[in-house]
């Protein structure tokens, strides 16, 4: 009997055995790639690895101090490539404007971007967590929004054009007046009302008001860890800005709170990360927030210029899915989200960080597969599968940023993923594990919180994934094969193509540690890097401004692709303003581009031919290469 009870256990096993790439499997997909490293921002004399909290927090600082690593890819110079850099570095809270390449021959000392340096509101209880690149005032050059703990947004409007940054080539202006004690986690950019503008998303994370870095915060009552591991709906409330310029070249646009069309729970929810997709077919987003400690939101954007309107759009569970894994409905621990198109299908699938550590947390990333049309979306169904386990990408580690990019220009696109949490020497996934499982009464309170400190561990060695798609259409994680999968703490990803040979690379933000550049060094074929822009309202003569929203669909016989071009979805990386296409074959190809502005709907076919180009998006509906 205790054979038999063996062999059945045996047999079991058996099937639950996740299938694999065999070595020699794995070196030939891997041929592909090839990354070399580069470092970004080697530490500076005196910088920390933990940040100074609030009293009650003391305890957990280790907990606290395990964000604020973010990066951000331009071209501030107009040199026709991602060459220029915002990073922003925890271990001395700096935010800097920088060439991505030490080698750069056209490169610039670094640019320090801080609300001081124009008198704002800036001290040691604030820190930034996140740098978005973004024509604010759209006259035509590169602004920078900045967000924070301990304070609302700063915009830095770029008052030198177009050019290597300078120190007095910016002013510090305050998002909204008076400032606010905000604590922002994330921030997107995108025209959710349609009217043309560009509206800002603002996720935030601890109770508004919480001095969380003020050490001298010793009557802090707003202060709360979330209210419950699986359904918290405590956090500071996120916020929709809709924009309008002022038609004025270096001034703030005036902004609406419009975030009274995110129900309460979406409000309310502990949000790191977001994601703008026109899933509709309507040309307007659809807003994706991913949230710690509770269900993510999908909401159908319904919104007319100047009023905007979402419903919130849930999946529907059979008997065959855990709840767990149902959009809307999901417990897990939302941080990183993108979306990838499978060729020409009329929907993206949508792949969402959680954490998978084994035998700890292991909840499962997710990766939504469409099953249907832009229309079932758009009449309030969900027609998407969960299968992440079936495409081999379901486990990871504790998971952040994760962004999808076709690397080796085959028109297939990988998903590079970052990983890590607490770095340090003793494993306290014991406790932690303790506390999720313990009365959400109490968890709310720092005080019934385990220490965690200086030389403890959670998931503090797991190495960032490279998920590489085989023959069989399954996953592998090849990130050891390619030389990538170094134990950094890594919080943010960006990609783009900084050196201007039509190869996507990547930057890596890391969490206390240095940073790098990702060169991409593979054998790719031909690609077409292309900027999509529109005549900048607030600028002169032929200055354009980024066309965000905007939409392609390539018709290559082979390899038919799609994209939307939101460079700021996920955590807090944000990828270049470009948007990057497979040409294999490297013949001509066409192309229909799809774009909203405050004259409507348009779309245009347009010819894309490899290498690094421009299309103006004009308000009569044509577009013109450039």
């Amino acid at each position: 009997m205790i054979g038999v009870v063996l062999a059945l256990c045996a047999a079991l096993g058996l099937l639950v055995v996740r299938p694999g790439l065999s070595e020699a499997e794995a070196n030939a997909l891997a041929s592909n790639y090839g990354f070399t490293a580069e470092p970004l921002n080697p530490m500076a004399p005196g910088a920390r690895t933990e940040r100074v909290v609030a009293p009650d927090l003391h305890a957990i600082r280790g907990w606290i101090s395990s964000v604020g690593a973010a990066a951000a890819l331009s071209d501030l110079r107009e040199q026709g490539r991602a060459g220029d850099l915002c990073l922003v570095d925890p271990r001395d809270d700096s935010v800097t404007l920088r060439p991505v390449r030490a080698s750069d021959p056209d490169g610039y000392e670094p640019v320090l971007l801080t609300p001081a340096a124009d008198g704002l509101p800036y001290d040691h209880t604030m820190a930034p967590m996140g740098c978005v690149p973004h024509d604010v005032d759209a006259d035509g050059d590169v602004d920078h929004v900045v967000h924070y703990w301990g304070r609302s947004p700063v915009v830095f409007l770029n008052t030198a054009g177009v050019g290597a940054p300078t120190a007095d080539g910016y002013r510090a202006v305050e998002l909204i007046t008076p400032m606010a004690v905000w604590n922002s986690s994330t921030l997107n950019v995108g025209d959710i009302d349609g009217d043309g503008n560009l509206d800002l998303f603002i996720g935030n994370y601890f109770p508004d008001g919480a001095r969380v870095l003020d050490p001298d915060a010793n009557t802090e009552s707003r202060m709360q860890m979330q209210d419950s591991m699986g359904l918290a709906r405590n956090a500071g409330v996120n916020r929709l800005l809709l924009g309008k310029p002022t038609g004025r070249p270096d001034e703030l646009p005036a902004y609406t709170d419009a975030s009274y069309a995110l129900s309460r729970m979406a409000s309310t929810s502990w949000t790191l990360a977001t994601g703008l997709q026109d899933l509709s077919g309507d040309g307007r987003p659809e807003l994706y927030q991913a949230n710690d400690f509770g269900p993510d939101q999908l909401m159908l954007n319904e919104s007319t210029p100047g009023n905007v309107k979402f419903s919130e759009v849930r999946g529907k569970r059979d008997w065959t899915s855990p709840k767990s894994t149902i959009m809307g409905r999901d417990s897990f621990k939302g941080m990183g989200l993108t979306f990838t198109y499978d060729g020409d299908a009329a929907l993206p699938s949508l792949i969402v960080s959680n954490i998978t550590t084994p035998f700890a947390l292991h909840e499962s990333n997710f990766a939504f597969i469409p099953q249907g049309t832009p229309q079932d979306f758009a009449n309030g169904e969900f027609p998407y599968d969960e299968r992440s386990e079936e495409l081999g990408i379901a486990r990871a580690g504790w998971c952040w940023d994760v962004r999808s990019g076709d690397f080796d220009n085959d028109g297939v696109d990988e998903i590079m993923q970052a990983n890590g949490f607490l770095k340090g020497k003793t494993n306290r996934w014991p406790l932690l594990q303790e506390l999720a499982m313990g009365n959400d009464d109490l968890l709310r309170h720092p005080a019934f919180w385990p220490n965690f400190g200086p030389d403890d561990d959670l998931s503090g060695h797991e190495p960032n994934r490279f998920w590489v798609r085989g023959p069989d259409g399954r996953y592998s994680d090849l990130a050891e094969h390619t030389g990538i999968a170094t134990g950094d703490n890594t919080r943010a990803l960006a990609y783009g193509d900084v050196d201007g040979d039509n190869k996507l690379d990547a930057v890596v933000a890391n969490q206390w540690e240095d940073s790098v550049l990702l060169h991409n060094t593979a054998p790719a074929g031909p690609a077409a890097d292309l900027r999509l822009v529109r005549p900048a309202p607030a600028g002169s003569g032929d200055a354009v401004t980024d066309a965000i929203g905007a939409q392609v669909r390539l018709h290559h016989p082979d390899r038919p692709q799609r994209t939307q071009f939101y460079p700021a979805n996920g955590h807090t990386g944000v990828s270049a303003p470009q948007v990057h296409l497979a040409l294999p074959g490297g013949d001509e190809v066409p192309a229909t581009i799809t774009w909203r502005d405050a004259a409507g709907l348009h779309e245009a076919v347009v010819q894309v031919r490899p290498g690094h180009g421009t299309i103006l998006l004009k308000s009569d509906g044509t577009a013109e290469v450039r």
